[in-house]
């Protein structure tokens, strides 16, 4: 390409003239003063994000001065400086949220509003007759499994069934009960071990 084309200089990311004004040096903000304005100083409170420009004598001498508490109550600079440990941020106690009942509504037993719905129990709890209550997730594991359907229960069930229905089978599947045959002792020893095995589990 011709460097001496007219359109040379057009086709650059920017044009020779916005690439000398944006490499210019501001001027310092303080009048009267002939110095560039090449260091940044905060306008203050309320002003965030805003900056002075001044030179280097002049930055020197507004830091000096600067304060951005100045005319706030020991009070009120208390209250900012708690705010900023969380970047001003709202926050709630653990257990709360936004539509958290007051300390006074016992109607959620201290746990918030009942309109929320965990429906897939990722919480562990539940909302019910008025109180939280904590939802039994036990993973059953295969040889639990077995064990309940050799005493023909169901996951489901619940500790008192098992020991209930162990009885049952004990006495129904037991030789004196059977006429003293041996065609049941198999079966029976199945259903002692069984439970024992969902007893020393904790599963009953």
């Amino acid at each position: 390409m011709n460097e001496k084309s007219k359109y040379f200089d057009s086709i650059r990311v920017k044009p020779e003239k916005d690439r000398l004004k944006s490499t210019a040096e501001p001027q310092c903000d303080v009048t009267g003063c002939p110095q560039p304005g090449v260091h940044r100083a905060p306008k203050g409170r309320g002003q965030d994000g805003q900056y002075h420009q001044f030179c280097m004598a002049h930055v020197r001498e507004y830091n000096k001065s600067f304060n951005y508490f100045k005319d706030m109550s020991d009070t009120d600079v208390a209250d900012y400086q708690k705010s900023a440990r969380t970047g001003h941020r709202p926050t709630w106690s653990l257990g709360t949220n936004s539509e958290a009942a007051s300390p006074n509504d016992k109607s959620a037993n201290g746990r918030g509003n009942p309109k929320f719905a965990d429906s897939f129990g990722f919480f562990g709890e539940k909302y019910t007759d008025g109180k939280w209550v904590k939802r039994e997730k036990r993973q059953i594991r295969n040889a639990e499994r077995k064990s309940l359907a050799t005493l023909g229960l169901d996951i489901d069930v619940k500790p008192a069934e098992v020991k209930a229905q162990f009885k049952i089978l004990v006495k129904r599947h037991h030789p004196d009960a059977n006429g003293g045959g041996q065609e049941f002792e198999e079966k029976l020893r199945e259903i002692i071990q069984a439970y024992d095995y969902l007893k020393a589990s904790g599963f009953c």
